[in-house]
């Protein structure tokens, strides 16, 4: 790729993608495929990554279609793969659950395998492993579900985003998991504020504040491959910290209510609680100021300890009131406290569930939706976040993106007795981030 393609242009981006940017690309007769369904061939559904999320998009693929069947599975890891198919086993028929044992595919490099046998990818993997695998299935002719963030570094960024242009040139589909633009209350919010309810957005505040999650303790035998493996949430070469992993999903919300990204970023975070050796390297807070070409200041904070104020949602001020998403409930108020719109969200359908059902409709349509160019920038905006956090220095885009961050080995060159990018010390410590001390790359 040549210095001019790296360079990202956000404007340019937004004035061409404009659609993209809300997630969502229908064909006019993609709402209206669902009754040729039987009509058409089975669809062969591969997945690679069965861990829970891995399961839960499978399941809403064969509920989907009809006319959809699972072929094939890919996993690092046998115990991962067998409890994933047992769970599916009980919700669906062989019919629908047609993997034999010869396609049940284990370890590094078992993507292609199970890629290759599929009409249709579901990628689900921790996030590190996502640019290589989502290549591999462009190259092959595959539609695409991937889950989001879509990389951890520049490197797999600009991966993905070449990707995407020869997934526009085959007019594959590609959903990508952001699911809060298949959601129809954060849909109509969107359209009143393009519309001019609560007039130019101007500042916002996102959030997701919550617990830590699971930690999955070191047993005897376990090489180091494996250990980082079974706890990727806490290796940034896996997860991306959860600025990136989680909190991607409101930072997104605040780039498509602004159509825009953002041209700079600084802020703060460390480890104050979750400080063991059993936690890797992430942050267990961060707090974000991005600035954008607008003018508009967003606010982002994500905190992950215990007995802590919980809040995942959305907040932005305009020049003529404010929109608060989340929860599923969304509104729109003027400042002298009037109602501009209310959306309880309470008869909606599962926004997980019309990813999906909107990708096969399109596939069986002839449609085309690819929402891979905002999920990179989206998750590259999330990580120029986390650079100013691990810095403690302002970044612009420009820097971020045009920087050398490769933290992601090519994966069909790793075993598990490989020594993975960062190692302990000898007091069994990982290297953590330290802001004013750590370099951009």
């Amino acid at each position: 790729m040549d210095k001019k393609n790296e360079n990202l242009s956000r404007r340019k981006f937004v004035r061409n993608s404009s659609m993209a940017s809300g997630g969502i690309i229908l064909a006019p007769s993609v709402l209206s495929a669902s009754p040729f369904y039987k009509k058409e061939k089975m669809l062969k559904l591969a997945v690679v990554g069965c861990g829970h999320r891995g399961a839960g998009a499978v399941s809403q693929a064969l509920k989907a279609d009809e006319n959809v069947k699972l072929v094939a599975m890919a996993d690092a890891f046998q115990d991962r793969l067998d409890e994933t198919f047992d769970n599916l086993s009980k919700m669906f028929d062989k019919d629908r659950l047609a993997v034999k044992p010869s396609m049940k595919f284990v370890g590094f490099g078992s993507y292609k395998k199970a890629i290759d046998e599929a009409d249709v990818v579901i990628l689900t993997t921790p996030p590190g492993f996502r640019p290589q695998h989502f290549e591999y299935a462009i190259a092959q002719g595959k539609h695409v579900f991937m889950e989001k963030p879509v990389a951890t570094d520049v490197a797999g960024i600009k991966k993905v985003l070449a990707s995407a242009r020869i997934a526009e040139e085959k007019k594959l589909n590609v959903v990508v998991g952001l699911q809060r633009h298949y959601d129809t209350g954060y849909q109509q919010i969107y359209k009143r504020i393009q519309q001019g309810d609560i007039g130019k957005i101007v500042s916002g505040q996102v959030y997701w504040d919550g617990g830590s999650p699971w930690v999955r303790p070191r047993k005897a035998g376990m090489t180091e491959m494996e250990y980082q493996m079974r706890n990727w949430y806490y290796f940034n070469w896996l997860c991306g910290d959860h600025i990136l992993e989680q909190h991607i999903h409101n930072i997104d919300v605040a780039n498509w209510f602004l159509g825009e990204y953002p041209i700079k970023a600084q802020g703060m975070g460390g480890r104050e609680v979750r400080i063991g050796k059993d936690h890797g390297q992430i942050f267990d807070h961060h707090f974000v100021e991005f600035e954008y070409a607008s003018g508009a200041i967003i606010s982002s904070q994500c905190r992950q300890q215990k007995g802590c104020m919980n809040r995942v949602s959305e907040t932005f001020q305009g020049t003529l009131g404010t929109s608060n998403t989340g929860g599923g409930k969304t509104r729109l108020t003027s400042y002298s406290g009037d109602k501009i719109y209310k959306h309880d969200g309470e008869n909606d359908k599962n926004a997980y569930q019309i990813e999906h059902d909107e990708l096969f409709a399109s596939i069986r349509s002839g449609g085309h939706i690819n929402n891979t160019e905002n999920g990179a920038k989206s998750t590259m905006t999330a990580i120029l976040g986390r650079m100013a956090t691990y810095t403690g220095q302002q970044v612009t885009w420009e820097e971020a993106i045009n920087s050398d961050l490769k933290l992601v080995p090519d994966e069909d060159k790793l075993t598990f007795d490989s020594a993975p990018p960062v190692v302990p010390d000898a007091s069994g410590n990982y290297p953590i981030p330290i802001p004013g001390q750590s370099k951009l790359v």
